[in-house]
């Protein structure tokens, strides 16, 4: 299954040691069969924006070199995606936009989101699932 996260899912990944956004983040890291995450440049930069809040690195106990550390770790295991199209405004909000893009050029089966609402129709356009992170390992793990 070809994954795009969105930044809040990396966000509770990093916050929650238990949660099916850590299982999703360190399946792509581990490289789990069935599992290809992709990413493009400017959504790992939104990554590293947002994981370095002061509020999530106090959350996770981490420090903003551990995201680094993270992100070139996520950057490494990766598939890249290089943007050969935008499609700008195409969600409600702005910086959803470089998640879909990274899906659609990458040619994702699934978004992984909180934002399932936002995402849905947009998405569904280029024939792309949103899930959330629950439903996404649920998947995968029927998978194997």
């Amino acid at each position: 299954m070809r994954l795009v996260l969105d930044t809040a899912v990396m966000v509770a990944a990093i916050r929650s040691a238990e949660g099916a956004s850590r299982w999703l983040l360190r399946s792509a890291l581990e490289r789990r069969r069935g599992l290809t995450f992709l990413v493009s440049v400017p959504l790992l930069i939104e990554y590293e924006a947002v994981m370095t809040g002061a509020d999530h690195l106090k959350t996770a106990g981490i420090s903003a070199l551990d995201v680094g550390v993270l992100l070139d770790a996520v950057a490494a295991a990766a598939e890249p995606v290089r943007l050969a199209y935008l499609w700008r405004p195409a969600l409600p909000d702005p910086d959803d936009d470089m998640v879909l893009e990274a899906a659609v050029n990458g040619r994702a089966d699934a978004i992984v989101t909180f934002n399932t609402a936002d995402f849905g129709p947009a998405a569904k356009d280029f024939g792309i699932a949103v899930l959330s992170s629950g439903e996404t390992v649920r998947k995968l793990k029927g998978l194997q």
